[in-house]
């Protein structure tokens, strides 16, 4: 498995915004935290070409640029949903900053700066607020998941500190956060059928484990220590791969495990039809770690029956 000195976007010292995507192609940034207390969690997405989108499947993924939207997802009591897409008129961007309708991601010197105002369903009301991500350092490695090079995981900041100030109440508070992104030139379930990915902090640092099943080549199995020095060890004999509980929608579920330890949900995210995130607790070396788990099932996102019930959750506006 490739793992490589970021080499693809200039990016190797700080995230950019301005990278091309092409025709049938997409980009998103990824950013997730946990509250301190482990109440409360918020993952945000800014995606052009926008991997999930009905839209863009019924578009015949023609132009990513048409197809954009700021996600933001709060977990816990007073939960929010949002996912409003739109078109290329409300997509402004640079090396700095990626606007998208009335939300922006934007890079200051040295930490991400996240405003949104965006609209939840199905509560019916605004969102708005801006979250903070600070890093420890910004890793300079990049993951090539196929030989073509048509899918490349960038982990910016797998370590720090996340500040979340929203307009609800009790969602001003800290935690521990994580930031990377994803660059591709086909659609996710062309070249894989199913993935898992899982970050989890610990003493020294913070692992994080991609699985991954390519439909032509062999499967991708990525392990990386991100250490609080600055130090980035690719992990020798990780823990086996074991099975969580299936999720509400009984997407199948894996993680990476001692093999005296049973991973376990802790908090509930997000479950759809085929996709789901939730904070699960595992055992890594013989310690204890509570982090952000997710588990993609392509076969089932491939089904076109899925599309319209997608419609409804992450609905389109041209203006």
């Amino acid at each position: 498995m490739p793992i490589r000195k970021a080499r693809s976007r200039n990016d190797i010292e700080r995230p950019r915004f301005d990278v091309e995507v092409k025709a049938n192609g997409y980009a998103w940034w990824y950013v997730d935290g946990i509250s301190d207390d482990g109440n409360k969690a918020i993952s945000i997405i800014g995606f052009i070409g926008s991997v999930f989108s009905p839209w863009y499947y019924w578009a015949n993924r023609k132009n990513p640029e048409n197809h954009v939207c700021v996600n933001v997802a709060m977990y816990g009591k007073g939960w929010r949903w949002t996912m409003t897409e739109r078109g290329e008129k409300k997509l402004k961007r640079d090396k700095d900053t990626l606007q998208i309708g009335p939300s922006s991601f934007r890079w200051e010197k040295d930490h991400l700066i996240i405003n949104f105002n965006e609209y939840s369903i199905p509560h019916f009301d605004n969102v708005k607020g801006t979250v903070k991500i600070f890093p420890k350092f910004i890793s300079d490695l990049e993951c090539n998941f196929l030989n073509d090079e048509s899918h490349i995981w960038r982990p910016f900041a797998p370590l720090s500190r996340i500040e979340v100030d929203i307009n609800k109440p009790g969602w001003q508070w800290g935690g521990h956060g994580y930031f990377d992104a994803n660059f591709g030139s086909r659609a996710l379930e062309k070249d894989f059928s199913y993935w898992t990915w899982g970050r989890f902090p610990t003493k020294d640092g913070s692992y994080t484990f991609y699985d991954a099943m390519p439909r032509r080549e062999p499967s991708v199995n990525v392990a990386l220590l991100f250490k609080n020095n600055g130090v980035i060890e690719k992990v020798q004999n990780p823990p086996d791969i074991s099975t969580l509980s299936r999720s509400l929608w009984l997407v199948k579920r894996e993680t990476r495990s001692d093999k005296d330890f049973k991973p376990k949900q802790t908090k509930h995210m997000l479950d759809t039809p085929f996709y789901t995130r939730s904070g699960v607790e595992t055992s890594i070396f013989g310690e204890k770690s509570v982090g952000v788990h997710e588990a993609l099932d392509l076969n089932r996102f491939s089904s076109s029956l899925l599309k319209p019930m997608l419609a409804i959750k992450a609905p389109r506006y041209n203006w």
